[in-house]
This record gives structure tokens, sequence and C-alpha cells, in this order.
């Protein structure tokens, strides 16, 4: 049951981290009254964990606004056409087109530091005699790439505790859009070596955002919790209304 009467912020995470990304804006989101969930999305294929995050969105009561960080950016725009979902903020992420997949979203502009960094590692899939492919990044690179404005420690921490990418959900294409026809934020990390920010304001830009520039590393979410705070404030007033 909700402790309020407002929406629920779902957080849905990026490749390479999990929900632990959102330490530092989980407890601000709450010390504001607002209720939160932060799933452990599978990083598996994109159409299967956005089945999985709309398969948690459709058993929340009222409204969702819907925040997705990085490759979460690619899982909302499609589990983001859930009816009760209000709006959609995203974090550095991928605002995919209906049709599109990431790996062509990202080829339209130059790769960024993460390009050289990755690391394939296969792993055994159920029921297949192929096995499949799991994309990290190097951890001795991973904090300069993707937290550099981080505390070192946790930055450390967070490079040995990567939860992988399945290399399918980069060739995958988005069945649907959401931000067509829901209310959209969108927060471009412009200090981002993951993702091109340029793919960020690309994105936003062709969806109709709202949108605002952070002078960022990629996990803007512990390096500037207060600011990513505020914009998920603004979607949930706009959309309260």
């Amino acid at each position: 049951m909700s402790r309020t009467d407002g929406p629920t912020v779902v957080l849905v995470h990026g490749a390479f981290a999990d929900a632990s990304s959102y330490a530092e804006v989980i407890p601000r989101l709450i010390a504001r009254g607002l209720d939160v969930v932060a799933p452990a999305v599978p990083n598996r294929s994109l159409i299967g964990d956005a089945a999985y995050v709309a398969d948690i969105v459709r058993q929340i009561p009222g409204p969702v606004v819907l925040v997705g960080h990085s490759y979460g950016g690619a899982v909302i725009t499609v589990a983001g056409t859930e009816d009760n979902v209000s709006a959609l903020v995203y974090l550095a992420g991928y605002a995919l087109e209906e049709g599109e997949s990431l790996g062509e979203l990202q080829g339209r502009f130059p790769d960024s530091d993460l390009a050289g960094a990755l690391v394939y590692t296969p792993f055994p899939v159920e029921g297949s005699d192929q096995p499949g492919t799991d994309v990290s990044v190097q951890p001795g690179k991973f904090p300069a790439i993707f937290a550099a404005d981080v505390d070192p420690r946790l930055a450390s921490a967070l490079a040995v505790s990567q939860r992988p990418l399945a290399a399918q959900a980069f060739t995958e294409a988005a069945p649907a859009a959401a931000w067509k026809t829901k209310p959209s934020w969108g927060l471009v990390a412009s200090a981002d070596h993951t993702i091109n920010p340029d793919v960020e304001r690309y994105g936003y830009r062709r969806a109709g955002m709202t949108t605002v520039e952070v002078d960022s590393s990629h996990l803007v979410m512990l390096a500037h919790p207060e600011r990513v705070v505020r914009l998920i404030e603004d979607a949930v007033r706009a959309t309260s209304r």
C-alpha cells in the first residue's frame, strides 16, 4: 500500500550498476514524502527487462513517475507505456525511438571512452547450447569513465560489484517509445565519459523533453543527488496537478 496520495517514484538502474546507484537519491525522496521503489533489473535483454519493470509498475496502485538512468532510460522508454505511468525522467539516459536499438542510437555519434574499456564474458543460457555474452567495464578504468566525481573509495567498490549487461540488449529494437505520449524530463551529464553527452541531448531533443544539463560524470545520482531529486520533483509536481 502507498504511504501517500502522490505518485510512486520507480527508479530503474542502468548497465554496470544496480539499485544502490540511487543510494543518495532514495532517502532524499523519502524525506520529501514520496513513495519509492528501486527494483533490481535483470540486465539480460531490453524487451525482457522492460517487461519485468512494466510488471512491477502494474502492481503499484496509483500513478508512477518512472526514472531511468543510462540503459535504464531505454528500459523506461518501453515500460513507460503502462497506463499508470504519469511521467518519465531520464538521467544520462538513452531515449530510443520506436524501432531503434541502443547500438543504432549510439552509432550516430562518436564513441565515448567506454568503448575501449569493455570486457566480454560468456555465460551459460538455460535451454541453449550457445552461451550468451556479458558486457562489463574493466575495473581499473571504471572510476574515471563512470564515476570521476564520486568518492574514490566508493567508485572502487562499484567497479568490482558491477551488474553486467547482456550484449543482446544492445541490438534489440524498442517496440514502443513511451515519451511520445507521456510528459518527459531529461538530464544531460555534460562531463559523461560513458555515454557521449550528444547521444543524450539528441534523444531528449527528439522527444521534446524538458531538459537540464549538469556538469557531472555518468553516475550523476551519486555525484549530484540533490539536482537529480529536484528534477524528479519537477516531474512529480507537473503531473500531480
